[in-house]
């Protein structure tokens, strides 16, 4: 299993980004956007590694300049990502 809060970590990514996303984790409705993001995907460790996959594509793109950056999409991202690892802190209930 791979220790996703390190990744997190070590993610470097604007402040006013990183900040906007934490501001919209109250706004995240997980069936809703998985299906758009991820779709198909449940489990929130394998949705964690295809959302961090497609936020590294999104950062690339941004990094290049590429005008087909979207930071509305790698704010939804974000946001997924960050309510996806919330979700493998819980401990689990039984």
């Amino acid at each position: 299993m791979s220790d996703f809060r390190k990744i997190l970590a070590e993610m470097r990514r604007p402040s006013m980004l990183m900040r906007a996303a934490r501001l919209g984790l109250a706004d995240y409705h997980r069936g809703r956007w998985l299906k758009r993001l991820v779709p198909g995907e449940t489990s929130p460790e394998r949705t964690v590694s295809r959302l961090l996959s497609v936020e590294e594509q999104l950062e690339e793109t941004r990094l290049s300049g590429d005008a087909g950056y979207s930071i509305a999409q790698n704010l939804e991202v974000l946001i997924a990502i960050l309510a996806e690892v919330s979700l493998l802190r819980r401990p689990s209930e039984g």
